[in-house]
């Protein structure tokens, strides 16, 4: 299916997910659907309690797989929760996979305050030196490589102006945010060269099931796990820290990389909370 039509079926989704009327989505026999990590019956989770589709909006698409991919935003009773969405088609259109991750702060376990949700251009634009997927999927792989047992390391290519836009507040660069988070203040790269995400144990059950190649985007899965057992450690610099992380907890993690000139250039990332070490029902499919 070229992108036109994957647009079509996912704006048909998103109407029908606004209306909470699962019915009116063409579902490929035996159609799979996962919220948060947990496999659901169709129209079971956000489809009972969804009050409408937020303005933020961010299409992307892979037409080599037919998936097309969503990062938004959805209200419900209590809150606005920034929301990604893969949808996977068969040739006909008919959804055969539905993945969604809802940042609800209400059950989070860090909070982002005052999110502002917005699109940039950067990933809305086709790449202007696109590399080839495998070399797309490798420097994304290779971001998960550097974020775990971080220690200062580099091990993917970044753009000297790469943001990272997290839950719907720029974690890079923000010195607001770094008011709150100090490593917040710093850009992408410095970041990680600091070691600041030592406590990081594990990034694991790692899958990047769509590649958009004309825009230069790959959405990626997975899990932070963190064993709680670091008390300090030294950065790069030699200055010694306290772990923030003194609990045995994971992040389920969609991840969407911006790449171009053989760089990344901005992270859009959407995480919850989850039980410590859970396992991913679409491994067991896979």
């Amino acid at each position: 299916m070229d992108r036109s039509a994957l647009y079509a079926v996912l704006d048909g989704y998103l109407a029908a997910l606004a209306q909470r009327d699962a019915a009116a989505v063409r579902w490929a026999d035996g159609a799979l659907t996962s919220e948060n990590n947990v496999m659901l019956a169709i129209g079971d989770g956000l489809w009972g309690t969804i009050e409408g589709i937020g303005s933020y909006a961010l299409r992307f698409a892979d037409p080599a797989t037919n998936q097309v991919g969503y990062f938004g935003t959805v209200h419900e009773p209590i809150e606005e929760s920034a929301f990604t969405l893969r949808l996977k088609l068969d040739d006909s259109g008919a959804v055969v996979e539905a993945e969604a991750c809802v940042v609800r702060q209400s059950d989070s376990g860090i909070k982002f305050e005052n999110p502002a949700y917005w699109t940039k251009p950067i990933l809305e634009a086709n790449a202007t030196a696109p590399v080839d997927r495998a070399e797309m999927i490798r420097l994304s792989n290779g971001y998960f490589d550097t974020l775990q047992l971080n220690d200062g390391t580099i091990h993917t290519r970044f753009h000297p102006d790469c943001q990272r836009v997290e839950n719907g507040v720029q974690t890079t660069n923000n010195p607001d945010f770094g008011k709150i988070v100090p490593v917040s203040a710093l850009g992408c790269e410095e970041q990680f060269r600091m070691g600041n995400y030592r406590y990081d144990d594990e990034v694991r059950a790692r899958r990047f099931p769509l590649v958009d190649e004309e825009r230069g985007l790959v959405l990626a899965f997975g899990f932070i796990d963190h064993s709680g057992r670091l008390d300090t450690y030294q950065l790069t610099d030699g200055r010694t820290v306290k772990s923030p992380v003194r609990r045995p907890h994971s992040f389920y993690i969609s991840e969407l990389f911006k790449i171009d000139h053989g760089m990344i250039c901005q992270i859009e990332a959407n995480f919850i909370t989850v039980p410590y070490r859970m396992p991913c029902p679409w491994d067991a499919l896979a």
